[in-house]
């Protein structure tokens, strides 16, 4: 069931940065696709999921990465969110839209 979580937000998050799948998964630090996938991180780890299943989830998709950088981006777009009430709402909509 969290596979489908994580592919409800990827698809939000793609859409809400207007990238495309490929591009999300795509080993680039073009800062929108670092930001989507921040994002993504963010709202997994806040639902709550495992890192280790995020890892997964990403490697399925043709991503690598380790524990700590996905650590480090939840604390940076927790810090976003409770700084910037614009960010947070984005953040509540996003939450609110996943069906499940």
């Amino acid at each position: 069931m969290k596979r489908v979580i994580f592919n409800q937000y990827v698809a939000l998050v793609s859409d809400l940065y207007r990238i495309s799948h490929e591009d999300f998964f795509k080993k680039s630090k073009v800062r929108t696709f670092t930001q989507a996938r921040h994002m993504v991180y963010y709202l997994c780890a806040t639902r709550p999921m495992r890192i280790r299943w995020i890892q997964e989830y990403m490697r399925d998709n043709g991503y690598q990465i380790d524990h700590s950088p996905i650590i480090q981006s939840v604390k940076s777009i927790r810090e976003r969110v409770e700084s910037d009430k614009d960010y947070a709402s984005i953040i509540k909509k996003i939450e609110e839209s996943c069906e499940i």
